[in-house]
């Protein structure tokens, strides 16, 4: 497999996005889709994309947004989605209609030479809180909009709003150490929780008009198929199952059954569903 060239400090995200978490992602991809919808709704919603324009999506994935986008955009739009990740490209790649205006590069965004002004949005769902240097990244990213051009993404809020993943992972502590605590600007899901960093990076990226919402959703970690498969996913992706990497048997069954106490509570029928909240972070390249 061959790796994208990146900025140097970027070059444990790549090994780690090409590594476990990749899989694990690409292996879940029809599961997160529907776990992460209220999230994929909010943004495209807040896009508001029009026939004809070109939008980039950043740390696209396995491409949910990057195919509601070229729907919206298509037929003489663009879309281009870049990740760092050559398993969930490859799955993007898997998934896009061959009739819609979508492509993908495997490429670092802090550092890919973008023809300047060339998009009308910049769009990105989760996936600009793991730059190393922020403000480098975000500065190559506004000189690829156009003048007037609009920056739109979604970032977790910080972890205590945000009890669907933080309820499993309570329950596996009560079993095994704490994860490292990351520093205040170190790349990571919650990288982006703290609002006047958020401000700050992009201020002095050239951004101006920002403005950022909070935005409450509701999460069923289930996907509509019980309280076992919610249980299934924490020990699958997110924060619990990388709390549990390395621990023998006999600690990961105690802890598989405290999740399950800790979710029973929130199961309706089918569906186990918690709460959760993103900042929704809007901005303008002029």
């Amino acid at each position: 497999m061959s790796l994208p060239e990146g900025h140097d400090r970027n070059a444990d995200q790549i090994a780690y996005w090409n590594g476990v978490a990749g899989r694990h992602w690409t292996d879940r991809q029809s599961a997160q889709d529907v776990l992460l919808a209220p999230v994929t709704e909010t943004l495209i919603a807040r896009v508001a994309a029009q026939p004809g324009q070109r939008i980039l999506d950043i740390g696209c994935g396995t491409g949910a947004i990057a195919m509601a986008l070229a729907r919206q955009v298509a037929p003489s739009g663009h879309v281009l989605g870049i990740d760092i990740s050559v398993p969930m490209l490859e799955r993007a790649r898997q998934l896009t209609d061959k009739g819609l205006p979508a492509d993908y590069v495997l490429a670092d965004a802090t550092v890919y030479p973008f023809d300047p002004a060339s998009f009308d949005v910049l769009v990105s769902r989760f996936g600009v809180m793991f730059f190393a240097d922020p403000v480098l990244s975000f500065r190559n990213l506004r000189a690829a909009l156009r003048p007037k051009g609009r920056l739109v993404f979604a970032c977790w809020c910080e972890p205590r709003q945000n009890g669907w993943m933080m309820a499993p992972l309570m329950a596996v502590y009560k079993h095994v150490p704490k994860l490292p605590q990351l520093g205040p600007e170190d790349p990571g899901p919650f990288a982006f929780a703290d609002e006047a960093r958020v401000r700050r990076i992009l201020g002095e990226a050239g951004f101006t008009d920002i403005a950022m919402e909070t935005c409450p959703l509701t999460f069923d970690i289930a996907v509509g198929k019980g309280l076992e498969a919610a249980v299934q996913g924490a020990l699958e992706i997110g924060p619990a199952s990388r709390a549990l990497e390395g621990h023998p048997p006999e600690v990961v069954a105690a802890a598989i059954q405290s999740i399950r106490e800790a979710l029973a509570p929130f199961a309706k029928g089918q569906s186990v569903l918690l709460p959760g909240a993103i900042w929704l972070v809007t901005a303008s390249a002029s």
